[in-house]
């Protein structure tokens, strides 16, 4: 049986955002039994919902009243809202009954409400304590690639690590994750032009003409070839809330 509900980190950058949260899962509606929220000690509610075959092992080896330590992984759908993927549960004392220390091996050392995030920061202001986190996803079975989705913390990481890979130890405090300790593992490589050419600036383009004109006979474009238009890319300063 694992030691852990959180694999350990095979790669250097590897991209993750999963954590685990003591409480009581209550649904919102009887006939959508996937979809409510965990109702935890200290009486926050957070929205949540069961992914997969989770909802049959919780009819079949949990006791519905009783609060339990869910293996979530966290999004941010409005601000400070936390919204929690419920991918399983950590309670060998009840999935285990026979394992020896079952009932002790149902607290972890880092305790609940821990939760480990890994991913590019795009966005941090120390001053205030604000910072976002792009985590990127594994493809999917069919081949395609999730959108990568952005989780907005607090913390306080200085300006130089901004578009450096982290690996973020995070604790839940009521809607909020906050960064209790960071470890930035290297600087990642950002996209430049289509093509990899040097974007020409006008400077560029005068020289050009200068040292080799075009003749007064000659064409821009081959017959019935229109010019190809040019694209540029926006520079986003602070991420969408």
């Amino acid at each position: 049986m694992r030691q852990h509900p959180i694999s350990p980190v095979t790669e250097p950058m590897q991209y993750r955002a999963i954590g685990v949260v003591r409480g009581q899962y209550v649904p919102t509606d009887a006939d959508h039994p996937t979809r409510g929220l965990i109702r935890t000690a200290e009486g926050q509610e957070i929205e949540a919902v069961v992914l997969g075959r989770l909802l049959t092992l919780m009819r079949r080896h949990l006791d519905a009243e009783q609060p339990h330590l869910w293996v979530v992984y966290p999004r941010i759908r409005e601000q400070d809202s936390l919204h929690l993927q419920m991918v399983g549960v950590w309670e060998p004392s009840s999935l285990d009954p026979e394992a020896t220390d079952a009932g002790a091996a149902d607290v972890l050392p880092e305790g609940d409400d821990y939760f480990s995030i890994r991913g590019e920061l795009i966005y941090t202001r120390p001053e205030t304590g604000e910072l976002v986190i792009k985590v990127r996803q594994q493809p999917r079975p069919d081949g395609s690639r999730p959108v990568p989705f952005k989780l907005q913390l607090r913390g306080v990481i200085p300006l130089e690590h901004l578009r450096h890979f982290v690996s973020l130890d995070v604790r839940r405090q009521g809607q909020a994750l906050t960064v209790e300790s960071c470890e930035v593992i290297g600087p990642l490589a950002q996209r430049g032009n289509r093509g990899g050419k040097r974007r020409r600036g006008p400077e560029d383009g005068a020289v050009r003409r200068e040292r080799r004109p075009l003749p007064a006979t000659a064409a821009t474009a081959e017959p019935g070839e229109a010019p190809r238009p040019v694209t540029r890319s926006r520079a986003i300063s602070r991420p969408s809330r």
